[in-house]
């Protein structure tokens, strides 16, 4: 298990755990992060991490991508 900021570009991974507040748990959830979603680093720019997940692209910060825990999905 490994915050999703340290994942390989182009790897599929499952999401294990979302942590932080309740208020950027629920945040995260709606954007589709939620514990058994796959998601998959698309890029990283600068600061910025690109993801796929639940078929959408989506840039969230180095900061949140680290409170999320996945692992490789086989």
């Amino acid at each position: 298990m490994m915050p999703l900021v340290l994942a390989n570009i182009g790897e599929e991974n499952l999401i294990y755990r979302v942590g932080g507040s309740p208020e950027v748990k629920k945040h995260l959830a709606d954007i589709g992060f939620v514990p058994g979603g796959r998601v998959s680093v698309v890029s990283s720019i600068g600061d910025s991490i690109i993801v796929k997940v639940k078929e959408a692209r989506v840039a969230i910060s180095a900061e949140l991508a680290r409170r999320i825990m996945v692992q490789l999905a086989l």
